[in-house]
């Protein structure tokens, strides 16, 4: 049964959620915060006590005795800050495994549902964003802040006008603060968005790189990648520069202002209202109430690129929520069926796949026909529930697909896409889908119902051999021949084979219509979208595509006849022409 899912207001709040398993190790900083807070006192008390009673003594055991106190005072200052630091790496460490499977999920899924036309990178650069900055100073510069009025009370304390002066230098810091975050805000959300375009454009040009070394494209390409960077560097440089200005202002005020108060001490021990103590130990109590302030405006970039980071992934993980797990169904058998399907692309709101409706049953193979644009390989991404139908429903033996988690249903489908890649791995992994541990005997099987084994024991390490990013190592005709394996790994019950042959030579062709007629004869269904007609030599049954539409369903040989019959300026491809011609 699937699990009941999160209302909408409470799957925002995920990424808390995660913060809040750390609770513990929050409280925990919180009170060695106060704790370090109270311990940084020991520098302004031990030059108040050596000003105030050493020096008038002239008592050598009580600097000794000061000096010892101050000393492991000191020390248990530094473990503090040590244990601290460790414990905002464990958390950003924490959140990085709590919510790593769930971004990875969304970087599979995103695709999918809004299409390309984001960086698929992001969400993963938005989790180091925020790991980074909760393993860093900026928490310590937030937990260390509510201890600023305390100071501020103990500089009143010594004097009002010391107080006075500490006051000011807050208020003109926490000013400073905000104009931080109001003018660096908007070159840092553009210097994101220019940041992702340089991004994006140079993998292209990485995916691409053949064309435009052939044909001589490098160089104007070059030209937009300089203006993307161009954009994304001057963004940059007003953030930076911005919160460079306004953190260089703050150290010169907080530089100013210890000068200051020591002035003003020194005022007041000449008019005997201080004693000489006071001159030091306000300064440094001064400087140490606006150090927090001080860390958080030098921290202020990372802290607004934190939030932006955390506020996308909040609105990521809202688009998409973790997916349920249905109740497990029994395998197929029996029957696909396809009812009034329409399709949309993700992120447009075009129909490429309107009202197509199919029947097949175990032990059928339908091939997909028609010209350029036809919705043939978007109707295949139906089947194998790739895209979710705009309307209609595509069934397993009467269970509508979206009745299956991912998981399961991929043990049912094998697909091979127009365009294949491989993934880095060996061929072994790559045909048995990467499972662990790895059926030997499966992958082979598999091999060889693709006709593919031959050739992979002819390879420099057989199946061990890595096929390299993106399946590299191998030629296209190789790769398609894998990949094809991997569609038939595990028999499964669906098999969708879109272009499958248009790498392949005689050899390839020959292999492919016999693995066909192998998932065939164990009754399974193959679904075979073809340009060219031994591809669809293999099938019994033929469906016409047109502007998105089924312009003839049924028996092969039917079908053909009603489509060679039509004037020539109507008959879909060559692949009809010749498959008549075979025919006849």
């Amino acid at each position: 049964m699937r699990q009941p899912g999160r209302r909408p207001n409470q799957q925002r709040s995920e990424l808390a959620d995660a913060l809040a398993a750390c609770r513990g190790a929050f409280i925990s900083i919180g009170l060695m915060s106060g704790m370090s807070n109270i311990l940084m006192l020991t520098g302004a008390i031990f030059m108040l006590e050596v000003y105030d009673r050493v020096l008038p003594s002239r008592s050598v055991p009580t600097l000794i005795g000061l000096v010892i106190l101050a000393g492991g005072l000191f020390t248990a200052l530094g473990m503090l800050d040590l244990i601290r630091g460790r414990i905002l790496v464990r958390i950003g460490s924490r959140l990085d495994e709590t919510l790593s499977g769930r971004v990875y999920e969304t970087i599979v899924r995103l695709p999918l549902k809004v299409g390309n036309r984001t960086d698929g990178l992001q969400p993963l650069r938005d989790l180091d964003s925020v790991r980074s900055f909760l393993s860093g100073l900026g928490p310590t510069a937030l937990f260390d802040l509510p201890w600023l009025p305390i100071y501020l009370f103990i500089c009143f304390m010594f004097h009002p006008y010391i107080g006075l002066a500490a006051l000011f230098g807050a208020i003109v810091l926490a000013i400073i603060t905000m104009l931080t975050e109001t003018m660096t805000r908007e070159p840092t959300q553009a210097a994101t968005g220019f940041a992702t375009a340089r991004a994006s454009l140079a993998e292209t040009s990485r995916r691409n790189a053949e064309v435009l070394t052939a044909m001589g494209m490098t160089s104007r390409i070059a030209v937009l990648w300089g203006e993307a960077n161009t954009k994304y560097l001057a963004s940059q440089r007003r953030a930076s520069d911005v919160a460079g200005g306004f953190g260089s202002a703050a150290k010169v005020l907080r530089m100013m202002l210890q000068s200051g108060v020591l002035a003003v001490g020194a005022y007041l021990v000449i008019y005997q209202q201080a004693t000489a103590g006071i001159i030091i130990a306000g300064s440094i109590l001064s400087a140490r109430a606006l150090a927090p302030v001080d860390l958080a405006i030098a921290n202020w970039r990372g802290f607004v690129g934190a939030r932006q980071s955390w506020k996308r992934l909040t609105d990521l993980l809202t688009l998409l929520p973790a997916q349920g797990t249905p109740m497990a169904l029994r395998p197929p058998t029996q029957s696909l069926v396809v009812e009034s399907a329409g399709a949309i692309p993700p992120g447009t709101d075009k129909a490429v796949v309107q009202d197509v409706s199919i029947s097949l049953k175990a032990g059928n193979g339908l091939g997909i026909i028609g010209p350029s644009g036809s919705g043939k390989s978007s109707l295949a991404r139906l089947l194998v529930g790739v895209w979710q139908p705009a309307r209609g429903r595509i069934r397993l033996d009467g269970a509508a697909l979206d009745q299956w988690s991912p998981e399961a249903l991929g043990k049912h489908v094998g697909y091979l896409p127009q365009d294949v890649e491989l993934l880095a791995g060996t061929v072994a992994q790559n045909i048995g889908r990467f499972t662990e541990p790895l059926d030997a005997k499966a992958v082979i099987a598999a091999a060889t119902a693709a006709g593919v084994h031959d050739l992979i024991v002819g390879l420099p390490e057989g199946y061990e051999t890595q096929v390299g990013e993106s399946g590299t190592a191998l030629s296209a005709g190789q790769a398609q021949r894998v990949a094809l394996a991997r569609a038939l790994y595990g028999d499964p019950f669906l098999v969708v084979l879109d272009e499958p042959n248009s790498n392949l030579d005689a050899e390839g062709d020959e292999a492919l219509g016999r693995a066909i007629m192998s998932v065939r004869a164990r009754n399974g269904i193959v679904v075979v979208v073809a340009h060219r007609p031994s591809a669809i030599a293999a099938v019994d049954l033929l469906l016409m595509m047109r502007n998105g539409r089924s312009q003839a369903f049924g028996p092969k040989e039917e079908v053909l006849s009603r489509v060679l019959q039509r004037d020539g300026a109507t008959r879909p491809l060559k692949v009809v022409q010749e498959a008549g011609a075979a025919k006849s």
